[in-house]
């Protein structure tokens, strides 16, 4: 007589993975691109901002991204090495940069300077052309040719033998704010440099549109368009949604429940005591687990239908959450953060409470003891695999 499987175990941490919602989105940001003429690249660099870069770059794909952006050689080797290829575009290097395996794998690269421009074109002349994206700086003033450097930069690409000009790109400094006037002083120099590469001889595509740009100024799609976090489901604009479903949800379970008496003090240092008598969850997570200790005092987490602070200070390894006379079970599932619809706490929550934005949450739940869980996979059409020679643009 046959028997069922016996249910996979639960872990006791992970990081949930919605490749729906991962698709949903990027319909989202595809569809506002292609409105205006514009082809979408997905960003998934820091391992999809957390997410997982393979699984995200197939969901891209599959719902509407023609090609994919990273900041380094090796995340862009390791999209290769997963059976991605559609174009992809590594563009922040160390002089120690291995160009040659990057040619050879087809990788296009952001080039900023003279010298940088040199080093890829010796390694083109080992063996494959180089793809380059020339950046320039129009006021972020972190990579990129100056506006003084620039000439010089179009002007050798376009005589460096072995290099093909694809692009030519920047980034802007305040898309979050869309009426920003910085905005517009940065169009006026990016249109003024692109001026300067036709002068050139070249003919580069443009792309300076990151996720809040994508979504709030067509006018700046030109002819690719760069979202990244809204990807993920997460705003880029404060105070906006624009419809995107949040991807992850940080979730746990509780090992033990126990009734403690009014007056009782909780975890290191008392910090806080019951002031009545309680049912107290104890969870196994902490601030080895990606629950910064900086929250003690103002985290909530979804238990049992409703929400519940935790109590006493974030651990490293566990948290006590005050249940109150809710009954709890060991094994019910607690969400530290998730996609807000049921009333849990999201990352744009907990970016508020720290003081920071919601990439810095997400990105870092890439911790050795998260279970990483991805909900919405399945196997990838053919438009995935789209040739970087033959990939729409």
């Amino acid at each position: 007589m046959s028997t069922a499987p016996a249910p996979s175990p639960r872990p006791r941490a992970e990081v949930v993975i919605d490749l729906d919602a991962i698709r949903h989105n990027v319909r989202i940001l595809a569809g506002c691109a292609a409105a205006s003429g514009a082809a979408t690249m997905a960003v998934v660099k820091a391992d999809g901002y957390g997410h997982g870069a393979l699984d995200v770059a197939v969901a891209a794909l599959q719902a509407g991204a023609s090609e994919l952006g990273v900041c380094s050689i090796d995340e862009a080797l390791a999209l290769r090495h997963g059976g991605i290829d559609a174009p992809v575009l590594a563009w922040l290097h160390a002089p120690s940069e291995d160009f040659v395996a990057a040619l050879a794998a087809g990788i296009e690269l952001g080039i900023y300077s003279t010298s940088q421009l040199s080093t890829v074109a010796a390694a083109a002349a080992l063996g494959r052309a180089a793809r380059v994206h020339l950046k320039v700086d129009t006021g972020l003033r972190r990579g990129g040719a100056d506006r003084r450097q620039w000439p010089g930069l179009v002007h050798a690409a376009a005589a460096t033998r072995g290099v093909e000009v694809v692009a030519m790109w920047s980034h802007l400094a305040h898309a979050d704010d869309p009426g920003h006037p910085i905005i517009e002083q940065q169009v006026r120099y990016f249109d003024e440099a692109y001026q300067v590469a036709r002068d050139a001889g070249l003919r580069p595509l443009r792309h300076l549109a990151n996720s809040a740009a994508t979504l709030t100024r067509p006018d700046l799609h030109y002819d690719l368009v760069r979202p990244g976090i809204a990807i993920y489901g997460l705003s880029p604009v404060p105070g906006a949604g624009y419809h995107l479903h949040p991807a992850m949800t940080l979730r746990s379970q509780v090992v033990m429940v126990k009734r403690v008496p009014a007056g009782e003090g909780v975890s290191y240092g008392h910090v806080w005591h019951t002031d009545r008598e309680t049912t107290l969850a104890l969870v196994p997570v902490g601030y080895a687990d990606g629950v910064p200790r900086v929250l003690t005092g103002q985290l909530d987490v979804w238990l049992a239908g409703r929400r519940c602070p935790v109590v006493g200070r974030v651990c490293m390894d566990q948290v006590m959450v005050d249940c109150g006379d809710t009954p709890v079970d060991e094994g019910t599932e607690v969400v530290f953060f998730g996609a807000g619809e049921d009333g849990a706490p999201t990352a744009a929550e907990w970016a508020d409470k720290l003081g920071t934005i919601h990439y810095e949450v997400v990105a870092g739940m890439v911790r050795p003891r998260l279970t990483r869980t991805v909900c919405g996979r399945h196997p990838a059409p053919e438009s995935v695999t789209v040739s970087a020679a033959g990939a729409a643009r």
